[in-house]
């Protein structure tokens, strides 16, 4: 018998927007421990029907680890993650999103997956970053809309 192949997961992030600051947590996953990341999981399968959009995951994920309700939900960007020490291999989904009340507070709703969240200014981002993160900050990546 053959031994089936590892494929990617995919996962969706959210750059959740205040201003001119971002939603970030310190992850307490193995992968990456004590990094800052965006809020984020894995997009799920859904019904036979049709599978949970982008849009939705991300929605689901925030409302899951935070609390929060967003709004303007917008595809930014797709990445691609190999991370060796633990052998996965992620395409990630990088979504935009705002606060539907921007004065409702991020609550820390998966203490076993994440110490807290918090607001971070953009050009102050706290480290080490999550690498993926980290990567696109690098490479010049700005989550903030740009006006026409």
């Amino acid at each position: 018998m053959e031994k089936e192949a590892s494929v990617p997961r995919v996962g969706v992030v959210v750059y959740l927007l205040k201003g001119n600051a971002v939603l970030l947590g310190r992850r307490l996953s193995s992968t990456c421990y004590s990094t800052f990341a965006l809020p984020g999981g894995h997009l799920e399968f859904g019904s036979i029907v049709s599978g949970e959009s982008f849009e939705e995951c991300a929605a689901r994920e925030v409302k899951e680890e935070t609390g929060l309700n967003i709004d303007k939900i917008e595809f930014l960007t797709v990445t691609n993650n190999v991370f060796p020490t633990n052998q996965s291999h992620y395409v990630i989904i990088v979504m935009r999103a705002v606060l539907v009340d921007p004065n409702q507070p991020p609550q820390n709703l998966e203490p076993d997956k994440c110490f807290d969240w918090d607001w971070y200014e953009w050009n102050n981002l706290p480290k080490p970053l999550f690498e993926p993160l980290e990567k696109m900050i690098q490479g010049g990546f700005k989550p903030f809309p740009t006006s026409s």
